[in-house]
Parts: C-alpha cells; structure tokens; sequence
C-alpha cells in the first residue's frame, strides 16, 4: 500500500487528504519512483482552489515537481535504470499523475537525471523555476545594463529571474509590496529594490535606468498594474505576464505600450519544453549555471512529511516565504 495525497473538494489547504492504495506497476513509457521530496508551485495552489485554467476532476491527485528515485521501470523505457535519482519536471496536465506521495508513477519523458551535488530539497527546486524565468533570457535576451523589473521578486521565480539577470549582465530591479522582504532580497543578489506601497515603481525605475527604462518586465501578477510596469519600460521593451495571482482582469495597457513600441506577452514554461530545441539549450544553459554558481536554488522552508503538506501550503499562500517551499519525504 502507498499513501498518496488527494482531494474531493476545491479549497484551502485543509481540503487535502491523505489516503492509502495500490500504486501498481507502471505502464508503457512510464516509471515508479519513491519521491524523496517536492518543490510546491502557486499552480497547485491555484488548482487545488479551482482558479486554474485547468479544472480538477474529483477526486484529483496533485503535485508535479520533485525529485525522487526509480523503483521500477515500464515497458519501453530505456533512458533510465532502476536506480536513478531523478527530478520529476511539471510538464503533465495538474491532475494526471499526482506526486505528492510516497511513491508514484510518472512518464519517463518528464524525467531528468538530478544533477549532482544538489541536495534533495534543492533538485525539487530547480526546473520550474528557471525554465520559468528564461523567458528573459531566451525571448527578451537581457544583456548588460538592461533593466529588469521582477514583480514578487521573493518568489521561486522571481529569485530565478534575479538570478539569471544578474548572470547576463542585467540590472535585476525586485518589486515587492512593502520594504519588509528588501534586505532579504538584497543578500540574494537583487541590485536594487523596489516596495511598490511605498515608492513609484515608475520613478525608481527611471532613476536606476538613468532615463532609459527598463529592457523588459517579468510579472506573475497581473492586473491593472500593468499599467505602471508598462510605464516603466523602454521603448520597444516587452512585458511578460506569466501568472494572474491578482485574481483580477489583466487589461492591455495601450497607451504606455504604444508610445514606446513595447510588446506585451503571455508566458508559460511549456514554451520551452514543447520545443525539444529550445529545451535542450535552456537546460544546458540552466545546468551550467547550477554547476558554475551562477544559479543556486533558495529554499525558503523545508517541511517533512505527506502529514505536512497542508502547512506548507498554507506557508506557501501566507507570502512569507523568500524562496521555494519544499517538503521531504
């Protein structure tokens, strides 16, 4: 028997239960593994409340990042041998598979080797992230001095834009509600800091930029605060919107955009891995980086346990954290 997590009703945290069954053998293309531990994205937030795009069929398995190592091996599969520490990269449909578990089964085409020298928490916590975040590298191609505006800087994904900014040359501008997460921000790396309840995004942006604006703005938020990212651009600069956490409509800011030639995009990781080419060279890019120090995954907490995911959760939706949530197994 293997306990696994599930729910029957779209909620907070509370409505995750843990249960027990057969996990089974794994099919054609597939793999089981024993998960050592998860990384949790606002996704699954979102798709445990019923506010993702992706509907939950009840009852739903949940959970699609992790690490963990290969206990058996479906028919077909001949990249991997039992054995493997693995990462488990979310590139299935929320629901489909679910890891979030002691142990699971998942295709092996969402597999890659973990890199080594990484510890089990920091392989949970790697590949969402930058492959998220490498919109500014591969799309808006940030060199030096160009401005970048990260909004929820203290995320996964914004650290991961820090980051990789701060790799290419970039100036990494942090945006964050208030000055609470500021020197937080600052040790890990941002170049200059942004409280946006308390300072104009637009001036500040404009002062760092000394005129210019910034090369592009990197926003999981959405809103009607596009509006002010958009003024806060340079011209012909490009806005990513690659989350809606406001829960509000995104309006296309018109005027800021069309004065400067600015473009405004939609961004999910699957651009890239959907594109075997495109996923080849970010994940080298990405593994250098790792290998090289220039990336280094930030784990804001580590809970243990299936019984802990509920408050990992609710840490995760408190905006506490500053890094990655992870829960070991």
């Amino acid at each position: 028997m293997t306990r696994f997590v599930r729910f029957h009703e779209t909620g907070g945290p509370e409505v995750l239960q843990i249960e027990e069954g057969q996990i089974g053998e794994p099919g054609a293309g597939e793999v089981r593994i024993k998960v050592s531990a998860v990384g949790l994205n606002r996704a699954e937030a979102m798709y445990r409340a019923g506010k993702y795009p992706v509907q939950p069929q009840l009852p739903s398995r949940i959970g699609y990042e992790g690490v963990g190592t290969i206990s058996a091996l479906g028919d077909g599969v001949e990249r991997f041998s039992v054995g493997d520490r693995v990462c488990v990269l979310p590139m299935i449909s929320q629901g489909d598979y679910g890891i979030w578990a002691d142990e699971a089964i998942v295709p092996a085409r969402i597999l890659l080797p973990a890199p080594e020298g990484l510890s089990d928490e920091q392989a949970a916590a790697i590949w969402m992230q930058y492959f998220t975040a490498f919109a500014i590298i591969e799309v808006a191609k940030v060199g030096i001095g160009d401005g970048v505006i990260i909004p929820a800087a203290s995320s996964s994904v914004g650290i991961a834009a820090i980051q990789l900014a701060n790799w290419a040359g970039a100036t990494s501008i942090a945006a964050t509600r208030t000055s609470a997460k500021a020197e937080a921000l600052k040790r890990i790396g941002a170049a200059h800091v942004v409280a946006t309840q308390e300072e104009d995004l637009v001036e500040r942006v404009m002062d760092i930029t000394k005129g210019r604006g910034a090369r592009c703005a990197f926003d999981p938020v959405g809103g009607p605060y596009v509006d002010t990212l958009a003024r806060a651009l340079e011209e012909r600069g490009i806005l990513f919107v690659y989350g809606g956490l406001s829960g509000e409509p995104t309006p296309y800011p018109h005027w800021p955009m069309a004065f400067k030639g600015c473009s405004m995009r939609g961004w999910v990781a699957s651009e890239i891995w959907n594109h075997p080419h495109r996923f080849e060279v970010a994940q080298r890019k990405i593994l250098a980086g790792l290998e090289g120090g220039q990336l280094e995954p930030v784990i804001a907490k580590t809970f243990t346990g299936l019984e802990a995911l509920p408050d990992a959760n609710a840490y995760l939706e408190s905006n506490q954290q500053v890094g990655k949530v992870v829960v070991r197994f």
